[in-house]
């Protein structure tokens, strides 16, 4: 498109807006002044998007995360990039001359990063409460395309071009990450809440069947919660796996590779059906996932993702953060506990490469982001490599990774813990094996298998299930090692027993009826049956 063509569509498109507001106010109308506005500002925008070979739409009333509901979102190649707030016209763009209603609303706007006030008559383009561009195209536009100052045009429309390009700030550290994403996965939340409590909603289809394979207990808000945290951090992995877009093709391709699951929960979480529900806060978290550089925040080396889920949750809803007991080890302690554990193999079970060792195999019940397996790896890979050198310490990770389980029950953390231990495995060079991380509940039993059927949710899934099982009811784990969180509650039979009866599910009671001791009274039992014989130095 030339600019001689842009030159002479976009003064029709803006006079074309200004008969079209001149005639609704000259009709009665029994709406608010802005509500006027509403239309003609729609078809200005996506007009003057044409030339530039840009699909520009607008959504009333979407919801700025944590901010309120501007007037209209404004979405660029169907992803958000700003938004709109209309005022009555003659009142102007200026917050310092607004009244005390408009000014407590500027005061929360003001956080956007990319939005425009107009009256119709002025323009003022903000980026996170700073003007950058204010122009007048006309005294009063209430009285049509005669009133436009056609000199100013060519202003409104670099003020426009400039919205419609706005991409934006990234963060640049793990912390600044988990701030930056955390309000648009709130958003996303709060949207599923609301697609929930519609009738006949595809949402519900899905929630049922996720409660009904993986999680009973898991209510509305439990599965929104679920949701908005599975989506966000599939996109983020999918992000940093590579792909080429985040749209739902690129991303589950990118995650087939090395987390088959999580490609195939973000196939399901993004259904057409469902994705038409929620279209708006899937494209806005793409957008911003989509944004991040990867290099600005490996610049400093280090575990990108040691302690950012600890991190995002506390942005994202401090309150769940403290219920679920998210706190992360600090690194020191967990290193410890493995060396100590290490010195039992070798000392008290034979075992000279301790972790590396054949027939040692690890669990972590309540593996949060992956801090235990990261370190038993590293602790077996320092074993190998001081009994017989950097060779073979490929060959013994390979073979460990076998050995090496951990459960988790929250999609946040078990993302990332796959994540952290896919890429250990790899930085050894260890490319061909899997990392054995379950989105599995430890207290669930394994000898009572889920009678649900599932229809949507597939293959993956269900065997992620099946391998959890497998482990808990025929693995012979010579390690337990982990932090989990002690206060868990796991609801009994019988609802009228005292809480502290209730804590600790199959793993303290077993199961009804079974003859079989639970499988902490097996574990206790020998130490319990040598009173004071046994002193572990």
């Amino acid at each position: 498109m030339s600019p001689e063509s842009r030159d002479d569509r976009f003064p029709r498109a803006v006079e074309a807006f200004a008969n079209a507001v001149a005639q609704r106010f000259a009709a009665p109308v029994d709406a608010q002044p802005e509500a006027q506005l509403t239309e003609p500002v729609g078809d200005l925008l996506r007009a003057c998007g044409e030339p530039w070979n840009l699909t520009v739409d607008s959504h009333e009333q979407v919801k700025a995360p944590g901010i309120g509901w501007p007037d209209l979102g404004v979405s660029v190649g169907g992803l958000l990039c700003g938004y709109v707030e209309l005022k009555a016209p003659g009142l102007g763009t200026r917050p310092e001359q607004f009244d005390r209603r408009n000014r407590e609303q500027w005061k929360r706007y003001q956080a956007l990063p990319n939005l425009i006030y107009t009256d119709g008559s002025e323009w003022s383009l903000y980026r996170t409460g700073e003007r950058a561009r204010r122009v007048r195209i006309a005294d009063d536009v209430r009285d049509g395309a005669r009133s436009l100052d056609r000199a100013r045009l060519p202003e409104l429309d670099s003020l426009l071009l400039e919205f419609f390009h706005w991409k934006p700030s990234v963060p640049k550290t793990p912390e600044a990450l988990a701030a930056f994403l955390a309000p648009f996965a709130r958003f996303l939340r709060d949207e599923v809440r609301d697609a929930l409590g519609r009738e006949n909603a595809p949402l519900k289809q899905l929630a049922s069947e996720w409660q009904g394979l993986l999680f009973a207990e898991a209510d509305d808000d439990q599965f929104a919660d679920a949701y908005a945290q599975t989506l966000t951090y599939a996109l983020l992995l999918a992000h940093f796996e590579g792909a080429e877009s985040l749209g739902r093709a690129h991303a589950t391709e990118a995650l087939e590779r090395e987390h088959a699951l999580l490609a195939e929960v973000l196939g399901l979480l993004e259904a057409r059906s469902v994705r038409a529900e929620l279209a708006l806060p899937i494209n806005l978290l793409e957008r911003t996932i989509g944004a991040v550089s990867i290099d600005a925040l490996q610049a400093d080396g280090g575990d990108l993702w040691l302690y950012f889920y600890e991190q995002f949750l506390a942005a994202y809803d401090p309150a769940l953060r403290r219920n679920r007991g998210v706190y992360f080890t600090p690194a020191e302690v967990v290193r410890c506990q493995v060396r100590l554990a290490g010195q039992l193999l070798r000392e008290r079970f034979g075992k000279r490469l301790a972790f590396a060792a054949d027939g040692v195999t690890v669990l972590d019940p309540a593996t949060g982001t992956g801090a235990y397996p990261i370190a038993v790896l590293d602790h077996a890979a320092g074993a190998v490599s001081g009994h017989y050198g950097e060779g073979i310490v490929q060959n013994q990770l390979a073979d460990l990774a076998d050995r090496l389980h951990g459960f988790e029950l929250l999609v946040g953390p078990y993302s990332v813990a796959h994540l952290r231990v896919t890429q250990r495995l790899r930085d050894a060079g260890v490319t061909d094996r899997p990392a054995r991380i379950y989105l599995a509940d430890t207290l669930e039993s394994p000898d009572q298998p889920s009678q649900f059927t599932a229809s949507i949710l597939q293959t993956q899934l269900t065997e992620e299930r099946e391998r959890a099982r497998a482990v808990k009811r025929d693995t012979r784990v010579l390690v337990c090692l982990g932090n989990p969180p002690y206060d868990r509650e796991q609801q009994d039979p019988n609802p009228d027993a005292p809480a502290q009866q209730r804590k600790g599910g199959w793993v303290r009671f077993g199961d009804e009826g079974s003859p079989e001791d639970p499988i902490l009274e097996d574990f206790l039992k020998p130490v319990r049956d040598a009173g004071d014989g046994i002193h572990l130095k």
